[in-house]
């Protein structure tokens, strides 16, 4: 019996670096200095990751920040090119709001959030950072106001889920 090998191909995922960050620790000889990375990944298709990454070099920083993306990924729900309904998300100070749009109208976002949605294949939608200007906070309220989405269908089968197990 022969054995079938199973080549597992992994889909190419684009990359962002949102931002770098340089942190200095004094010491006897002088300054250290450390970075960290906020890394976005995703294939313009409903599927989006984000990582965190911090080393002693720039390079490995955003190593480390994209294989931690690459591990976080998760599929977000679309409606044509946007979003299904309107949603707010929430990180430490960072809050966020995201409406969809009408088609044409492209992204309207700043930083980060713009990133992270084109990141995730979005066309036309609208998005308001109203908390922490905190880049992280902003990139991670956003991925988790796109990790509360619905379709229809899935709110319709959870709910009569609900009346029938009661």
């Amino acid at each position: 019996m022969t054995q079938v090998e199973r080549t597992r191909e992994t889909p190419e995922f684009e990359e962002v670096v949102v931002f770098i960050n340089r942190c200095a620790k004094v010491v006897k000889g002088g300054r250290r200095f450390s970075f960290s990375a906020v890394m976005v990944v995703g294939d313009r298709n409903g599927r989006v990751g984000v990582g965190f990454g911090k080393a002693n070099e720039i390079s490995e920083a955003i190593r480390k920040g994209t294989e931690a993306a690459k591990g976080a990924v998760v599929n977000v729900t679309m409606k044509d090119r946007t979003i299904p309904h309107e949603v707010y998300g929430k990180a430490d100070g960072g809050r966020v709001l995201l409406k969809p749009a009408s088609q044409g109208t492209g992204v309207i976002a700043g930083g980060g959030m713009r990133a992270v949605l084109e990141m995730a294949g979005y066309h036309d939608i609208l998005a308001k950072s109203q908390g922490s200007k905190n880049r992280l906070n902003v990139v991670m309220a956003t991925f988790d106001a796109l990790s509360q989405l619905r379709t229809g269908e899935e709110i319709r089968a959870e709910r009569l889920e609900n009346v029938v197990g009661e």
